[in-house]
C-alpha cells in the first residue's frame, strides 16, 4: 500500500499508551483530537505520548482555534517540540466540528481560523504579533521552551472552497473526513471501523463495540448540517432526540461521540448499517476501500481505532495495510 499509515485517537486517558503501540507496530503518524468537552486535555496527552515514543510522528487533530489564545498554543506547540523534537511534530487545524458543536457553537468563519494560523505561526518564528489590541512575541529563554524558530508542519482540514483555499495558503497539506482532499502533496483520509474476523458477523457484539460509533457520527453529522437523507432510516433515528429541547439536543447527540454507542442510537446501529457504510469490512473489504481513497487523492490514511481492545483494532488495520 503506497497510502502513509496513520492513527487518530479520541485523547483518553490511555491514548499517550495507544501511540506507543501504534509505533510499534508501523504507524507514522498519531494525531490526537482537540475536543475537551469529552476528551482529555490534546496537549497533556501528546507530550505524555512524546516521552513513551521515538519515531511516530505526534500532533492534534485536529485543533480548533476557538479553544486557546494563539499565546497558549504557541506555547503548547513549543513544549512538544521540547520534548519530540520539531521534526516530529505536526499541527492540523480545522473550524471545528465535534469540539465546538459539543458546545453549542457552530463551526468558525475560514477567515478567522487564517488570522489564528498566521498568528501562531508569527509567535513561533519569535516575530513581534498584535492580537486583540496587544502587542506579544514568543519571550521563553532557554530551560523554558524551545527555541525560536520553530518550524513544524501544519495541515487543515479543509471543507468547501474556502477551507481549501486556507489550507492551499497556509498548509503543507489537507485533511479530510470521510473522504480526502484532491490535489494535495500531503492529503490525509481519517476512517473509522473494524476489520472482522474470518466468518464473522458485521452486526456482531465486538463489530458493534469497535465500529458503533462510526456509525453515530453519521446521524450526529446529518442532524447539525439537516442531511438526514444521506442516512439509511434517517429520519425515524434523529426522531430518537425530539424530545430533548433544542438548546440541549446537542448534548445528547454527543453522548460518546466516537468513543461507543449511546443508549439513543443504539437500536438503529447494526450489522446491516455498519456493512453498508464500510465501517465493518474484511481484510480484503478494507483493502479495497484503501485502494478507493488512494485513487481519490488520499496520500495518507489516518484510523481511529475505538472499542475495548484498541491494541486489537491497531493491529488488525496495519495487517490490513501490510497486506
Amino acid at each position: 500500500m503506497a497510502l502513509e499509515l496513520t492513527c487518530a485517537f479520541n485523547t483518553s486517558l490511555e491514548s499517550h499508551e495507544h501511540a506507543r503501540i501504534a509505533e510499534q507496530l508501523g504507524y507514522e503518524r498519531a494525531w490526537f483530537y482537540d475536543s475537551p468537552a469529552l476528551y482529555c486535555d490534546v496537549w497533556v496527552q501528546l507530550c505524555r505520548a512524546a516521552e513513551r515514543t521515538e519515531r511516530i510522528s505526534l500532533g492534534p487533530g485536529v485543533m480548533i482555534p476557538s479553544m486557546r489564545h494563539p499565546m497558549v498554543t504557541a506555547a503548547a506547540i513549543s513544549q512538544l517540540v521540547t520534548i519530540a523534537g520539531q521534526e516530529r511534530v505536526s499541527i492540523a487545524v480545522g473550524s471545528g466540528f465535534t469540539g465546538r458543536l459539543t458546545m453549542g457553537k457552530r463551526p468558525l468563519k475560514w477567515g478567522d481560523v487564517a488570522d489564528y494560523v498566521r498568528v501562531v505561526k508569527a509567535l513561533l518564528h519569535g516575530d513581534r504579533v498584535e492580537w486583540d489590541g496587544g502587542l506579544m512575541q514568543m519571550m521563553q529563554p532557554p530551560g523554558f521552551g524551545a527555541p525560536r524558530p520553530i518550524d513544524v508542519k501544519w495541515v487543515v482540514a479543509a471543507a468547501g472552497p474556502k477551507g481549501i483555499a486556507v489550507a492551499e495558503e497556509l498548509g503543507d497539506g489537507a485533511f479530510g473526513a470521510p473522504l480526502p482532499v484532491r490535489g494535495f502533496d500531503w492529503s490525509t483520509a481519517l476512517t473509522f471501523g473494524t476489520v472482522l474476523e474470518e466468518g464473522e458477523d458485521p452486526g456482531s457484539e465486538r463489530a458493534i463495540a469497535a465500529a458503533g460509533h462510526a456509525a453515530s457520527v453519521m446521524l450526529h453529522w446529518a442532524v447539525e448540517f439537516d442531511q438526514l437523507d444521506m442516512v439509511p432510516g434517517g429520519d425515524k433515528w434523529a426522531a430518537a432526540y425530539d424530545a430533548l429541547p433544542d438548546g440541549e439536543r446537542h448534548l445528547a447527540l454527543h453522548d460518546g461521540h466516537l468513543i461507543a454507542v449511546n443508549d439513543r442510537d443504539r437500536p438503529f446501529v447494526t450489522g446491516e448499517v455498519l456493512a453498508a457504510g464500510g465501517l465493518a469490512l474484511s481484510p480484503e473489504g478494507w483493502r479495497e476501500r484503501l485502494a478507493q481513497l488512494e485513487q481519490d487523492g488520499a496520500t495518507a490514511v489516518a484510523y481511529q481505532p475505538a472499542g475495548p481492545d484498541i491494541p486489537r483494532e491497531l493491529e488488525a488495520f496495519a495487517e490490513v495495510c501490510r497486506g
